[in-house]
């Protein structure tokens, strides 16, 4: 079958497929949290990747996709490392040493580190407007963070600043494949590429009883594999190759506030008046981000 590239940039339509992918990925929060009362976090990470791999060679079965070529391999092996493996893998270590409430300060500089390897990897060049405003996202985020609390130590902290850089670099180089191969055609790949590892690392993982695992724990891991490991990157990486890496990648800044109101929602966890205060800060950062972006 035909792969649908990514031939003309649309920065309208990238940011509302960035958006999307957004939404979904912060799903993962309160779907995880679910999860975790049946399953081990280590497990769950196995499991998600493991799951959404084979998913995806059901896919390249039934579409027919060819194997990419040896050039795309290399990248294709960067966005496994990045997003796949080691994104999950270090915050899961992370999470031994560090609080969540903590974790959000790092996240709140992805979008900064997505950023950098845009202008690495994919020549961008943001004008400098875009960086300040970027920055003061960031800092709205870790602000919120910091005042939530948490507990932190120097191990965790150096676990989630590699995580963050892989995740950065992953992002920005599985934007520049699909620009190549599709979008879904990348994350796929690197999925069916980490996939061996992963059904080893379940084998080893596996729980010594599931009978005992709830309906709820099932369904936060059935989302986590579909949606936030295998569609939300449908869209994600689809948003970055047409709207600009730089600048769509400033909608991750977004992430932990749908993530806490969707926790609420499902969870019954309190929404205070400083979430909502740094979410209007951080919407008018990313508003400003998307003007000066390229």
């Amino acid at each position: 079958m035909e792969q649908t590239l990514i031939t003309q940039p649309n920065t309208t339509r990238g940011w509302i497929n960035g958006f999307i992918g957004v939404v979904i990925f912060s799903g993962s929060l309160p779907a995880t949290k679910i999860a975790i009362e049946g399953f081990s976090p280590d497990f769950l990470t196995a499991a998600r990747a493991a799951i959404a791999g084979i998913l995806s060679l059901i896919i390249f079965a039934f579409l027919r996709q060819s194997i990419p070529t040896k050039a795309h391999f290399l990248p294709l092996i960067i966005v496994a490392v990045g997003g796949v493996i080691g994104f999950p893998f270090l915050t899961a270590l992370a999470l031994q040493y560090v609080s969540s409430a903590h974790s959000i300060v790092f996240i709140g500089l992805l979008p900064l580190a997505t950023a950098f390897f845009a202008v690495l990897r994919a020549r961008e060049r943001p004008r400098k407007l875009f960086w300040l405003f970027s920055i003061i996202g960031s800092l709205f985020v870790i602000g919120f963070a910091l005042f939530q609390g948490g507990k932190s130590t120097l191990i965790g902290d150096l676990y989630m600043i590699a995580a963050i850089l892989l995740c950065g670099l992953g992002y920005a180089e599985g934007a520049v494949l699909s620009k190549k191969l599709g979008s879904w055609q990348v994350i796929c790949w690197a999925l069916v590429i980490s996939l061996p590892i992963m059904l080893v690392l379940c084998v080893i993982l596996w729980p010594t009883n599931l009978a005992n695992v709830s309906t709820k724990a099932w369904l936060g891991l059935v989302y986590v594999s579909f949606f936030s490991m295998l569609l939300g990157f449908f869209f994600w990486y689809r948003g970055l190759a047409e709207g600009g890496i730089a600048g769509v990648g400033q909608l991750q800044l977004l992430q932990p506030f749908i993530g806490l109101l969707l926790s609420a929602w499902l969870l019954d966890e309190t929404v205070n008046s400083l979430m909502i205060a740094s979410t209007c800060g951080v919407i008018c950062c990313v508003a400003a981000s998307k003007k000066f972006a390229s």
